[in-house]
């Protein structure tokens, strides 16, 4: 039987791979807000409508979480890339404690380092208002508003990767759904609460920024979301078991998650 050590060992290159993960995600963001939000940018000139800027910046940031999700390393840790979606995944009984404290402590970390190499790249623009580390806070509806829609639009991602991930036609189409949503959400949520669903995604704009505005928000909105996400499917009628933590289970690479049954 495997100690917490063994683990460990045996695991950190997932962990390392979730870091990198969230990391690349984040300096995506930090990169493309400030070519597309900067009013010294070029781009900015070229894309006066914000409504035209969000949608950009959407279709941006789906496709690097499909390329994250359908990269090697995506494929081989899971692509969690999110707290909220690994204690999900744990609830379900698809991840060992000891690998979901480290998965999440390895988002937080990669989440960070990722922006500060962003933001060394950038320069002053990063910390313009218009950016600002891509920090997440309410909008003008509110803390309620803005909490109501995280928890939401959490609860919708985490359904539909349950959803498909565990089906048979779809299951190879799990990362484009989820690209596809975050590009949707940042579309049409982002005004509400700019658009997080992730903690350690939010932990790493707040912290350089030193901006904590209704920063619980964003601590516990995706994680109510999601795990009534995993309680609804679940107890859908019909609803397939749950296959693996990984959101695109069907390849060769090494799986250190638990197959069998659902909780």
């Amino acid at each position: 039987m495997q100690g917490p050590s063994d683990i460990v060992r045996e695991h950190w290159p997932e962990y390392l791979m979730e870091a990198v993960g969230l990391g690349l995600f984040m300096i995506s963001a930090a990169v493309m807000t400030s070519l597309i939000e900067y009013p010294h940018s070029p781009l900015y000139a070229l894309l006066p409508d914000p409504v035209v800027r969000r949608v950009v910046i959407g279709i941006a940031m789906g496709l690097t979480a499909i390329g994250i999700i359908y990269s090697p390393w995506g494929k081989r840790s899971g692509a969690h890339l999110n707290p909220a979606v690994t204690v999900t995944f744990f609830r379900l009984g698809k991840i060992r404690g000891m690998d979901a404290c480290f998965y999440v402590f390895a988002q937080f970390v990669g989440g960070l380092i990722g922006l500060y190499v962003a933001a060394n790249a950038i320069g002053m623009a990063i910390e313009h208002p218009s950016v600002n580390y891509v920090v997440t806070v309410p909008g003008l509806g509110g803390v309620g508003i803005a909490f109501a829609a995280e928890a939401g639009i959490s609860f919708g991602l985490m359904l539909v990767v349950l959803i498909v991930s565990n089906s048979t036609k779809l299951s190879a189409w799990t990362g484009a759904f989820a690209g596809a949503l975050v590009a949707a959400y940042i579309m049409v949520e982002a005004p509400l609460s700019g658009m997080s669903m992730n903690p350690a995604r939010s932990f790493a704009s707040a912290l350089p920024a030193q901006l904590w505005t209704d920063f619980w928000v964003y601590l516990t909105a995706p994680f109510i979301g999601m795990l009534l996400a995993a309680e609804c499917y679940v107890r859908f009628p019909g609803a397939r078991r749950v296959l693996c933590a990984k959101l695109y289970h069907g390849n060769d690479t090494r799986c250190i998650f638990c197959r069998s049954g659902m909780a």
